[in-house]
């Protein structure tokens, strides 16, 4: 179970019959600039895409003669003529689609960019897949449960006869399989190509775009497709931004990375342009996301508090919008406790954090690869709760990794006792293909459910909330509890407050005493009316090019026009010109380095002539200023920087096994 399934069980899954409002952020329908560029495409012509995807691998389920093949080589028109008799045949932008998701907040965010960007091109977007054409699913690779749940659509779509279209990690990680052969898949980098895709499964065509993007005239991978693309939000008042995606570790039971691959971050200044663009439309609640938030920046230059500094003078200070950061592994958030506390302490950034510590032992962590102990874990933990008042701690437990022993687990058991999490993920260990865990001898299935059981009644048997009950506290309301009776609210610790529903208060903040307590959740009485809102702008929309396509209109909020920023945060410093270093590059500069190194350590050592020692001393010099030049800082930066772009970071000491 992922943190946002725990912390939302009681929020249901609202979808109308027909979604159309892309986030009040795109071209409405009767908007004469959408109604032209949809009326450009005819009624008997289908467009047909050629160079502009040189890189698709398109396989006709039909035969093809060479004159087509020219044609589309060109990226031609088909001739016009009357619309064939077929179910099959599919004018652009004619279509019904239905986009299910599985997985995290970042598989979330993918897919709502993707509805988005298809209802803006006039597709229409429908919550039943029995009303769609087409479904595009969107799957989740952590668990062998979810990817099975995955396949199973797929089947299911296919025996409705609806066309299919595959996408995220699921396919991105194991793109040969034979479940999907002859379908459609787009790569989780590759979403603002979904028109296209979609349009050539609707002809019978299948389609792969899955390569990395690079940022523009570089090698460099790109953090994926740009952010000021159109949205359908599940809920509108909620944004989801991905920072960054992949991550630098090498876990050993992780497929994940071999769908979203090393870490590529966006620019903080594209970021904080989606945080004024959103903030523009309404949106109360920002949430930002990543398969590590902890190691945002590392390959651009920047970090994760240089960031939400930069975002939080961007938000309102009566703290009518608030900002949640996502999950961090240990080692990335080590060196940045005092910073991060203090942005946790903001009355617009809630007090909560997804730690995952997966095992106590540090034997296991080891065999994970997980680049922490348990020791670094309590002090992260320790820290915060010590640092910023009301501090809620998620993380997630893997029950029976297969080197995890009665004694290990133990421990395990001993930590969440002592610190009693109020939200714990607890996952049984699933073999999942090509990672090393996958060939590990197995723990018997009986020891791993015991194990979850155990743990599982751990969990139940303490009730983290009951001493806030006759507690006043300020909430935000988001969203609709799965009872129908009640607005879903979070208190500035992210701790769950069920109101009542009552006009007036979804997106608002409100002032409620605590009542009763449960295990998951708080009960609030409102004592106030309720303040703030959402604020849109209606300022008047822009086009933009994407390629040789149109994209849907963005509203855009005046650059100069910025909102105060919060006392607390520090004053902004100049923008830098950030030096990129692709990993490629690193590793170079650390081999020049151990070149340099090797021959001073050889002159100092050995007596030798002059015709050897000058070159030695020429050879290392060199050497030495190469792995400068190449990472572009000083020496005592580069050599902490060598630590945080290879295996842990320079806070993390070396962890022998026991």
């Amino acid at each position: 179970m992922t943190m946002t399934d725990a912390l939302a069980a009681d929020v249901p899954n609202h979808e109308p019959e027909a979604l159309d409002d892309i986030e009040e952020l795109t071209v409405a329908v009767n908007d004469a600039t959408a109604s032209r560029a949809r009326s450009s495409y005819r009624h008997v012509a289908v467009k047909r895409f050629g160079r502009r995807n040189r890189n698709a691998a398109t396989e006709n389920d039909g035969a093809k003669n060479d004159q087509d093949d020219d044609e589309d080589d060109e990226g031609s028109d088909l001739e016009s003529g009357p619309l064939p008799e077929s179910s099959d045949f599919y004018a652009p932008g004619k279509a019904k689609v239905y986009v299910r998701t599985w997985g995290c907040s970042h598989n979330n965010s993918d897919s709502e960019y993707m509805a988005g960007i298809l209802a803006s091109h006039g597709y229409t977007i429908v919550a039943t897949g029995d009303d769609a054409d087409l479904w595009v699913l969107n799957g989740c690779t952590v668990k062998n449960p979810s990817e099975q749940t995955f396949v199973n659509a797929i089947r299911q779509a296919q025996d409705k006869g609806k066309k299919v279209v595959l996408a995220g990690c699921v396919t991105q990680a194991a793109p040969r399989n034979k479940m999907w052969d002859g379908l459609s898949i787009i790569g989780v980098q590759q979403i603002d190509e979904v028109v296209y895709v979609v349009e050539e499964t609707l002809l019978g065509h299948s389609v792969r775009l899955m390569d990395p993007k690079k940022e523009p005239g570089t090698k460099v991978r790109a953090g994926g497709a740009k952010l000021a693309l159109p949205k359908i939000r599940k809920n509108p008042l909620i944004e989801i931004i991905a920072i960054n995606t992949g991550c630098l570790n090498q876990c050993t039971y992780c497929k994940t990375k071999h769908a979203r691959g090393e870490l590529a971050s966006y620019p903080v200044a594209e970021i904080v342009a989606r945080v004024r663009q959103v903030l523009a439309e309404g949106i109360v609640e920002i949430w930002l996301t990543s398969e590590d938030t902890g190691t945002y920046g590392r390959d651009i230059g920047t970090d994760l508090p240089t960031l939400l500094w930069a975002i939080l003078a961007e938000l309102p200070t009566e703290g009518s919008v608030m900002l949640r950061v996502g999950m961090t592994n240990p080692p990335y958030i080590l060196e940045h406790l005092p910073a991060m506390a203090e942005i946790l302490r903001d009355a617009r950034v809630y007090a909560f954090l997804h730690v995952p510590v997966q095992a106590a032992a540090d034997r296991v962590l080891l065999d994970m690869r997980r680049q922490y102990s348990q020791a670094e874990f309590r002090q992260v933990v320790d820290y915060l709760r010590e640092h910023v008042p009301g501090m809620t701690i998620a993380t997630d437990i893997i029950c029976g990794f297969p080197t995890e022993s009665d004694a290990d687990f133990d421990e395990t058991l001993d930590l969440v006792r002592e610190y009693q999490f109020p939200v714990l993920h607890i996952s049984q260990f699933y073999p999942r293909p090509g990672t090393p865990a996958a060939r590990m001898p197995r723990l018997p299935t009986q020891v791993v459910k015991q194990r979850s059981r155990a743990i599982t009644a751990l969990f139940e048997s303490y009730h983290p909330y009951d001493h806030l009950r006759g507690e006043t506290m300020r909430v935000l309301v988001t969203d609709t509890a799965s009872d129908g009776k009640h607005y879903v609210a979070h208190n500035k610790a992210y701790q769950q407050v069920l109101v009542p529903m009552r006009d007036g208060y979804l997106g608002k903040l409100l002032d409620v005493e605590i009542v009763d307590t449960a295990k998951h959740c708080l009960f609030g009485r409102p004592v106030g009316a309720p303040s703030g809102g959402p604020k849109r702008d209606e300022s008047a929309r822009i086009e933009e090019p994407v390629g040789d396509e149109r994209k849907v209109t963005a509203r855009k909020v005046n650059s100069g026009a910025r909102l105060p920023a919060s006392a607390a945060s520090p004053p902004a410093a100049e923008e830098k010109k950030v030096t990129v270093v692709t990993a490629t590059q690193r590793r170079l500069a650390q081999l020049a380095l151990l070149v340099a190194i090797l021959c001073f350590a050889a002159v100092w050592q050995y007596e030798a002539s002059l015709f050897v020692q000058v070159p030695a001393y020429v050879v290392g010099l060199v050497a030495l200023f190469f792995s400068v030049r190449t990472t572009g800082v000083p020496v005592a930066e580069f050599r902490a920087g060598l630590n945080e772009g290879g295996r842990r970071p320079r806070a993390v000491g070396k962890m022998k096994r026991s």
